[in-house]
């Protein structure tokens, strides 16, 4: 299937009360290619990537790329070379840039290798306030001058090693200091950075190009940059995001489901959480199956207290599962606090699931009491976002009768082929134009 268009708007006309069966694996982790294929930068050597997720983002980011002068090319259906011989700043296109949040991890890799940039503020989903202070805060305490007048510009004469605390453990933040130390001169400590899977993932690559890193995996990271760098082979890991939208899927569908490559050293807060609302998954060496027909019944706290599923930074449970969590709480047996703290807005698409007949009371932005089960009912909806649209089409599917998800093309964004791939086990999910 070729990528869309941006401008293309989709629908999702999907035939709910299927059960799914087979085996499925989750596409390469989004929030790991996207900085990967951004610290590619870093070296003028050829990079071979594999297992990238064929998606809206990922293929606005290979734009940007071209868009420098670098080369950047699809030599398979997942695989990406990306050769940066050279690399222009200059005549940036806002509205490409403007396209995805992941705009912004090109800050770090190219200051390091033309001393300036200036970028485009730049775009993602709306789910509330996305501060971009911390990003501005570590580069300047590596060397960069930041000017925020209208357009974000960055300078540095020279980048050099430094002690750095983030004011906040951002994933993103952490990736763009992480890429900026790589490339100065002397020894970096990042302390309170995050440590996500993706940022491992990161790391893991860094060290692939020639960067001594230690304390990968923890808050605290030691960098020994301004080393020469090389090319290099590199797979990036399984997107464990994914994996929960598929236990979420299985749960809510009553469907037995395979997900192989499945990343299982990842998953112990995810599995954690889902095993809150009765969901048990069995690990099989790499592969973690969802069995059909779970209990399904909310595991109170002690004392018979109504439970909390709640999210923080990694390794507790992520963010980007709290909207698959949500409409999976719907099909099960009792009560459960659900505690967004990340985002502000992510958690109104809510009143969709009380359109079609999910018991949720929305409290503030940030917490949600839900009691199940309920029978949800066929709606049309329309995607907000990449998690809310994924957790939209698993509502769908469980839903009695057919369901309309417009702008669907937000569920791309995210998700490689997902009707193809999920229509093989079993759904029933047509890819349309949207209607005008």
């Amino acid at each position: 299937m070729a990528v869309p268009k941006p401008a293309e708007r989709i629908e999702y006309i999907v035939e709910g009360g299927h059960r799914l069966s087979g085996s499925i694996e989750p596409s390469g982790n989004k929030n790991a290619a996207l900085p990967i294929i951004a610290a590619a930068l870093l070296t003028d050597q050829p990079v071979e990537l594999s297992n990238v997720p064929r998606i809206r983002d990922v293929e606005a980011l290979v734009q940007l790329l071209s868009s420098l002068g670098v080369e950047a090319e699809w030599t398979g259906r997942n695989a990406l070379r990306v050769h940066a011989r050279e690399v222009h700043p200059t005549d940036l296109d806002p509205d490409l840039w403007s396209r995805i949040r992941a705009s912004i991890l090109l800050a770090g890799p190219v200051l390091a290798r033309c001393g300036q940039i200036t970028l485009p503020p730049p775009g993602g989903d709306v789910i509330g306030r996305r501060r971009l202070d911390s990003h501005f805060l570590a580069l300047r305490q590596l060397g960069a001058e930041i000017n925020l007048e209208g357009v974000y510009n960055f300078r540095a004469g020279k980048l050099v090693g430094a002690d750095v605390f983030l004011d906040e453990p951002s994933v993103t933040a952490t990736e763009n200091a992480m890429c900026a130390a790589a490339a100065a001169e002397g020894t970096t400590v990042l302390r309170n950075c995050a440590s996500e899977p993706h940022v491992q993932d990161l790391a893991l690559f860094l060290v692939a190009i020639g960067v001594r890193i230690e304390g990968i995996g923890t808050n605290c990271m030691t960098i020994h940059g301004g080393g020469q760098l090389s090319g290099a082979a590199y797979r990036i890991g399984p997107d464990h995001i994914e994996v929960g939208s598929l236990i979420g899927l299985a749960a809510v569908t009553n469907s037995e489901i395979r997900i192989t490559n499945a990343g299982v050293r990842h998953l112990r807060s995810t599995l954690m959480g889902f095993e809150r609302l009765g969901i048990v998954c069995d690990i099989d060496g790499d592969d973690l199956v969802v069995h059909a027909d779970q209990s399904k019944k909310i595991v109170p706290d002690f004392g018979g207290h109504v439970p909390k599923i709640e999210d923080q930074p990694w390794p507790a449970f992520p963010a980007d599962t709290m909207s698959i969590a949500i409409v999976t709480a719907t099909q099960c047996d009792g009560m459960v606090l659900m505690f967004e703290k990340m985002f502000e807005s992510r958690m109104f698409f809510v009143d969709k699931l009380i359109a079609m007949g999910a018991r949720i009371v929305l409290c503030d932005p940030h917490r949600a009491v839900v009691s199940g089960p309920t029978q949800l009912k066929a709606a049309r909806l329309e995607s907000p976002d990449i998690r809310a649209g994924m957790a939209m089409l698993i509502a769908a599917m469980g839903a009695e009768g057919t369901s309309t998800i417009n702008n669907a093309q937000q569920i791309e964004r995210g998700y490689e082929r997902i009707e193809e791939r999920l229509n093989a086990i079993g759904a029933r999910i047509k890819r349309v134009p949207a209607r005008q």
